[in-house]
């Protein structure tokens, strides 16, 4: 698989693709009035203690206080490491952990999304090039992506070693260590381990709540965690942004420095590419498959609810094998979009139905499959009867939808607005409940356009007549085009023009 980074930088915001194949497979922004606090580490102060929750609220310095379970809490966490065999023991009771006023200190795992906190965890850990430090837990691991026996056992050997020479701690070897040499492992603990020592040290001295510790910027990020060998070229259009990319790589990792590439030529390189064009199909609802079929992504406050119709898509003979092609299409698609529009929570697919109980496996391993290209955990879970297929993948930002688009006016975020009929109704109903006095004097009604032409258009019909035999004049009709489909005024005096 051929895989690229596309990196564009505007006053406003920084934008990043990942493409798999030439294909759009996530998306990444990251805007300078509201940068990412994912992976920041505060100095905190417990506001607010819930024992029937098994949780508390922490001051951070946010516009919200942060949210913590019973289970992120450490009560000593500079000296009390967790031992192998505690890993996943019950937690105390929060009241027993954390106090109104305690200080602590705290990572953000989660951003904060819509009108919650964010979620915090006293687990910290600090991921670096080629490893992560987990300063608070005794446990070392290498990523599951590593399969080699004696590279996995290379790496914990190393690893265990750098724990020992550090008194505490824990590593994980991620996947860029493959291969690596000792050398560039020694180098990169050193740094995590360093700056670990950093933050405790400016945390004695500080007062909550305070940053003590902020994530790079997006395209480091990026840079640390997605580029490896298999990563072809990393395009950037702006020659300041290139110029940061060129040194990061040279401090952290000097071997990919030839795949980063300067994009200086008329026109939009996200346009080059076709991200720009895939963007604008990911904030659409309908998702159009090869075959004729189609998906539909409806997200909600409560869960992402994932429709799969065949559409034009017919098949050739027989009926079940048409919608177990239709259903793998979609399964595919399905993985994709997850990735593209970063849609994470309760997930609900409703495949087209299938009879054989084999066929509903296959449909499912397909889907797993293409999930386990995805970097955010999913877990998946069987078939019904029905073609229902419920599955949760973990949730760390907002959606591509969140991000880009906002509330419409019109609607409130329902996706409806009320109908013409409906609203005429209501007028009909508003006039109906005013006292005698307004309705002895000259009414005009303002409203929307669509809802003032049918009103117009109707006058022989006698709906308006039936509004104004309620009055004492006849009602005069204005469009106002400023107001919504759903808006109306009565005033009690023509406007003036």
């Amino acid at each position: 698989m051929r895989r690229e980074l596309v990196v564009t930088s505007s006053p406003k915001e920084t934008r990043v693709a990942l493409l798999e194949d030439s294909q759009v497979a996530e998306f990444f922004i990251e805007r300078s009035e509201h940068a990412s606090t994912a992976g920041n580490i505060y100095k905190g102060r417990v506001s607010r203690v819930l024992p029937g929750m098994g949780s508390a609220f922490v001051d951070i310095g946010l516009e919200r206080d942060a949210f913590m379970h019973a289970e992120d809490v450490f009560e000593d966490l500079p000296e009390n490491l967790l031992e192998e065999e505690e890993r996943g023991a019950k937690a105390a009771p929060i009241e027993d952990l954390v106090s109104p006023g305690q200080d602590i200190v705290v990572q953000v795992v989660k951003e904060s999304l819509g009108t919650k906190g964010a979620r915090i965890t006293a687990h910290i850990s600090l991921p670096g090039r080629f490893m992560v430090f987990l300063p608070t837990v005794e446990h070392v691991g290498v990523s599951r992506r590593v399969q080699d026996d004696e590279e996995r056992r290379r790496l914990k050997s190393f690893l265990k070693g750098i724990r020992r020479e550090n008194g505490g701690g824990g590593f994980i070897g991620r996947t860029a260590a493959l291969g690596r040499e000792i050398v560039d492992l020694e180098r990169d603990a050193r740094n995590l381990i360093r700056t670990w020592d950093e933050v405790r040290g400016v945390a004695s001295r500080g007062k909550a709540p305070m940053l003590l510790y902020k994530e790079p910027s997006l395209v480091e990020r990026l840079l640390r965690d997605l580029l490896g060998k298999d990563v072809a070229g990393v395009h950037v259009d702006d020659p300041e942004l290139h110029k940061k990319v060129y040194n990061f790589l040279d401090r952290v990792d000097p071997e990919l420095l030839s795949k980063v590439r300067l994009v200086n030529r008329p026109g939009h390189i996200f346009d080059d590419f076709g991200i720009n064009a895939e963007l604008e199909r990911a904030l659409k609802a309908r998702v159009p498959l090869e075959s004729g079929g189609s998906i539909v992504i409806e997200e909600t406050e409560a869960l992402v609810s994932i429709d799969v119709n065949t559409g034009r898509f017919v098949g050739k003979s027989d009926h079940e094998e048409t919608i177990v092609k239709n259903n793998i299409e979609a399964a595919r698609e399905i993985a994709r979009q997850l990735r593209l529009r970063d849609l994470g929570g309760i997930i609900v697919l409703d495949l087209i139905d299938m009879k054989d109980r084999r066929n509903r496996k296959k449909v499912l391993a397909v889907l797993d499959g293409e999930l386990r290209r995805d970097r955010a955990t999913s877990r998946v879970l069987s078939v019904s009867e029905f073609g229902l297929v419920i599955l949760t993948r973990k949730r760390v930002r907002e959606s591509l939808g969140k991000t880009l688009c906002e509330t419409c006016p019109e609607c409130g975020g329902a996706g409806r607005v009320k109908s013409v009929p409906t609203i005429l109704t209501e007028i009909y109903d508003e006039i109906r409940k005013l006292p005698t006095e307004l309705k002895a004097q000259k009414l005009t009604l303002r409203a929307a356009p669509s809802v003032a032409e049918v009103l117009l258009e109707e006058r022989d019909s006698g709906f308006l007549s039936s509004i104004s035999s309620l009055l004492s004049e006849p009602l005069g009709v204005e469009a106002d085009p400023l107001l919504s489909q759903e808006q109306f005024d009565l005033l009690t005096a023509p406007p003036t023009v």
